[in-house]
This record gives structure tokens, sequence and C-alpha cells, in this order.
């Protein structure tokens, strides 16, 4: 493909401010007849924007293909993830909805309707196949995002959307059990971040939550088993543990919370009042220290637990820096 010309790609941004400008005061005049629809307009333009940094961070973090990547290939590249923000914006429960809430808070406006209040638990669907670690896998590579652009079979499609859900999954885990955790922190010092990013292990970012007999959630985050001295609730649920280095798989009972924020308490008082963590307190100074410390407390039996769990430390501070 040959390269696409300066001057064209100056005129297409040229364009795309001023329909920014036009955009802007037609929200703005939107606002003043209708504020209901203009915060939902507002809070979908910035869902969107989120997105594509997300999209656009995962790509940078992909090695590039070679000789094919040129002007053309990239800003192909650029109108595709444009495409796939704006399609996955909007969803109910996702970022756009809780955004609209707490707008509508802010400027009184009434409470509207389910899909501007969806809860925060009303998360996208459950998405297969996710690694324990919380890493994301990267998204295609330029040539093959330009070549769908063009109308090619639409599997790479399918595969960026997939992959840009499960982001958006875990920036809403994030968003929904910062508060809990920050709570936390002020009673065991450890950094919230850490503690949610131990969640997301623990949970698969919400995916593989311990759940009742019943189906609905045991709240338990953090994994904690129910041992002798646990007189709650509890979940009996079958779990893979580590014996001399193979996976078993083996029925265990944990303990099963009222709220996510009880699972976070509860959590918080064990780390604070047990001896066997004493030290994992005392040195949660790195993402690093923290997870070799709970590895050496015996909190898993996976002997990559530490390696994960700093792994998924690391995606929750660099989520925590785009939402703040």
């Amino acid at each position: 493909m040959a390269a696409i010309p300066s001057s064209a790609l100056s005129g297409s941004t040229s364009q795309s401010l001023v329909a920014d400008s036009r955009n802007t005061l037609a929200l703005q005049a939107k606002a003043a007849r209708d504020p209901k629809s203009a915060i939902a307009q507002t809070a979908k333009q910035f869902e969107s924007i989120f997105m594509q940094e997300i999209m656009k961070s995962m790509r940078n973090s992909t090695l590039a293909s070679g000789m094919l990547e040129n002007g053309g290939t990239q800003l192909g590249t650029e109108m595709l993830d444009q495409q796939y923000a704006n399609q996955m914006t909007g969803l109910p429960g996702g970022l756009s909805a809780m955004i609209a809430k707490q707008l509508e808070r802010q400027m009184g406006v009434a409470a509207g309707d389910a899909t501007l209040n969806a809860p925060l638990s009303a998360l996208p669907a459950r998405v297969p196949g996710r690694s324990m670690s919380g890493t994301v896998s990267a998204l295609p590579a330029a040539p093959a995002a330009a070549a769908a652009a063009a109308g090619a079979p639409s599997s790479a499609n399918r595969t960026a959307g997939t992959q840009s859900t499960g982001a958006t999954r875990q920036a809403q885990f994030v968003q929904q059990h910062t508060e809990a955790a920050r709570i936390a922190e002020q009673h065991t010092g450890i950094p919230a971040e850490f503690m949610v990013a131990q969640a997301a292990h623990e949970s698969g970012w919400g995916r593989r939550e311990i759940r009742n007999a019943d189906g609905s959630s045991a709240h338990n985050l953090f994994g904690i088993k129910a041992g002798p001295g646990w007189t709650g609730k509890t979940a009996t649920v079958t779990t893979t543990e580590y014996v001399n280095g193979q996976a078993v798989k083996t029925q265990a009972k944990f303990r099963a919370y009222d709220s996510y924020g009880a699972s976070f308490a509860d959590y918080a008082a064990m780390m604070k009042t047990s001896p066997r963590y004493a030290k994992v307190v005392a040195h949660a100074d790195t993402a690093q220290d923290f997870a070799k410390g709970l590895q050496r407390a015996g909190y898993a039996t996976d002997p990559a637990y530490a390696d994960k769990l700093t792994r998924v430390i690391n995606t929750t501070l660099r989520l925590q820096r785009t939402l703040t």
C-alpha cells in the first residue's frame, strides 16, 4: 500500500477538528433544551475516547510487523480502532452509564431509565478464555487491521472486540472496588492498588467468582477459605491446589459474604491480625515485594503465584493512571 500524503492526513485532521467543534456547540445547545440527553451523549463520547486510548496503549505495546508498516496502515488501524470504540460504547452497565449517573447527581438531573442507571454489578457478558494473570493479549497487527477496514473477513474484528471488552472489564473492576480497597488500606497500610490487583487475580477480574450453591455470588474476591475458626456463611466449590508442583482438583469450603465491601474488610482484618502475614504488610513497598511476601507466607499453593500477581498489579496501576 502506498503511503498517504501528509497533506491528506493534515486535511483529514483539520476536518476532524472542525467536526469536533461543531459537535461541541451542538451539545451545548442541546444541554439547554434537554440536559438528560446531553449528559448521556457526553458520557458516551468520553467512553469512546477512553476505549480508543486503551486500544492505542495495547497497540503501542505490540512490536511493529516490519516493512508493511507505513502511514497508510497506521491510518487504517486508527480508523478501525475508532470504529471498535464506537461499537463498544454505550452498552448497558458500561463506563458511559456510570459517568452519566454521576453527572446526573452532580447536576441535579432526575434519575433516568434503567440503561443510564445500571448498577456497577451489571458488567458486560463474561468473556471465555481469559488468563488468570490478567494480561491483555495484543490486538491484530496493523496490516491485518487495515485489511479488515477494507472489507476483509470479520474474524479480526471479533477478536479485537473480545480483547477490548476484556480491557473494559478490567477498567470497570478497578473502578468498582477501588473505594473498598482504600478503606482497607487505612487499616492495613497495603496500597489499595495492590489489593484490587489481588482481588482481580483471585477472581479472574470478576469472571471466576466463588459462587454459592444457588449460583449467587459469595462476594469472596480473595479466595479466603473457611477454616475451623470461621463461623460465617460458606460456599463449597471445586478449586485447583498444587501438591508437589502438580495441579490437583479438590473440593474446598470458602468464606461467603453479603457484599464485596465485606470481603475487603475481612481480608484487611486477616492481613492485619494474622502473624502469618505480618511481614507481608510490613514490606508491601513494591508490587514484587508484596507478591513474593504473599507467596512465602503460603497465601496460595501455585508456585508461580508471585509472578502472576506482580503482572496483574502492574496492569492495575496502569489502569489507575488512565482512570485518574
